[in-house]
């Protein structure tokens, strides 16, 4: 007899805990997969912590067959994407599910129904659950782990996603350098020309002034809302969203890595910033539940980390071209090498941003990882 398959709605923390604790049990014994710590991807569905849901709605599904948990989706509906857009989206992110196109049909359809139920009419995902958090499918790259904030999945989800109809939306790439190997083979000439470009259109480049941290947040949030808002599924974050992402991440930054442009009159024209690949600490330290063990062995673990990830970096529009973004690169290699990591890694780079990753290339990076966004009309 041939046990049924249930997919239920998260209504209860008992339920939010088994959602959250499953990828534990999907991915035992996978070494390139990082274990989250339990209590911190628990508060990210806290509506009264984050404040991505003062916009978003969501709802959780949990798919058990016997009595056994075998998958997990999220579905949402972000407002301010949709306002941005102008489009009726809703999307799906968090999919976890075991190697059974019977699972993943019963889940995405779940979460299906519930955004065509919202008003929408396309879906697209993975997305946990805005592109200001985790994005795509990996469907290139298998073989080492994932950066701090990049996703990871088993080699069968892309054939599991598309066997339920659903078609590539767009495809973001992840470059990875060796600081000291493909730093010597990056073009002198490119660092010395942008340096000439830069200087002559009064742009200087400097290290984030941890003195005068709130200031500086500002700037970097007036940047990315300017630079990246002609960025496909870009969605402005709202100054909660921004404090929210900085009080979590303050702690774990490191000021050597993160960069802001200025015109000669100051006036901010573009940030960098790089984060310690966090993803090594928590492999290192087994993830899971905070206390007693947890964090304690997280901490012990980040003294370690020896790369990054080269998380954001651009130009607001009208300075675009004076070679700041060059320098950006230089001067992350310099003081990242100079401060004992040993890797970088660019992500994600839209597969459509041609200039951006014509720059990457030509600092002797190499396309590594491939990360694919699907979508499906409803």
């Amino acid at each position: 007899m041939v046990s049924s398959l249930l997919v239920e709605q998260v209504g209860n923390q008992k339920q939010l805990m088994q959602f959250v604790e499953f990828p534990f049990k999907l991915y035992r014994g996978d070494p390139n997969w990082v274990p989250p710590l339990i209590e911190e991807r628990r508060d990210f569905f806290d509506l009264k912590k984050n404040p991505f849901f003062a916009h978003a709605r969501f709802q959780l599904f949990l798919a058990t067959r016997g009595g056994e948990l075998v998958g997990t989706i999220g579905a949402v509906v972000d407002d301010n994407h949709n306002k941005f857009h102008n489009e009726l989206m809703g999307a799906f992110g968090f999919l976890e599910t075991i190697e059974d196109q019977a699972v993943a049909d019963a889940l995405l359809s779940a979460a299906e129904e519930w955004v065509r139920a919202q008003g929408m009419s396309i879906i697209r995902g993975p997305l946990n659950f805005s592109t200001n958090q985790e994005i795509g499918t990996l469907i290139e790259g298998f073989e080492e782990p994932p950066m701090v904030m990049m996703t990871y999945n088993p080699r069968y989800y892309p054939r599991l996603i598309e066997a339920h109809g659903y078609r590539k939306s767009m495809d973001a790439y992840a470059w990875i350098v060796d600081l000291k190997e493909d730093l010597e083979k990056a073009p002198s000439k490119l660092a010395h020309v942008a340096q000439k470009a830069a200087q002559k259109q009064g742009i200087r480049v400097r290290t984030i002034d941890m003195r005068n941290f709130r200031r500086e947040v500002e700037i970097v949030k007036q940047v990315y809302n300017q630079a990246w808002e002609r960025n496909w599924g870009f969605v402005p974050m709202t100054d909660a969203e921004f404090e929210f992402l900085v009080v979590s991440l303050k702690p774990l930054i490191d000021p050597n890595l993160i960069f802001i442009a200025e015109t000669a009159d100051g006036k901010p024209a573009g940030v960098s910033l790089t984060l310690p690949d966090l993803h090594q600490a928590l492999r290192w330290s087994g993830g899971g539940h905070m206390w007693p063990l947890g964090l304690p062995k997280f901490l012990w673990h980040k003294r370690k980390i020896n790369q990054g990830r080269l998380l954001i970096m651009g130009m607001i529009e009208q300075y675009r071209g004076r070679g700041a973004d060059a320098i950006f690169y230089f001067e992350t290699a310099k003081s990242m090498l100079a401060h004992g990591y040993k890797r970088v890694e660019g992500s994600w780079v839209l597969e459509t941003n041609t200039m951006m990753n014509l720059i990457i290339e030509r600092m002797g990076a190499d396309r590594y990882k491939t990360y694919r966004i699907y979508e499906r009309s409803l």
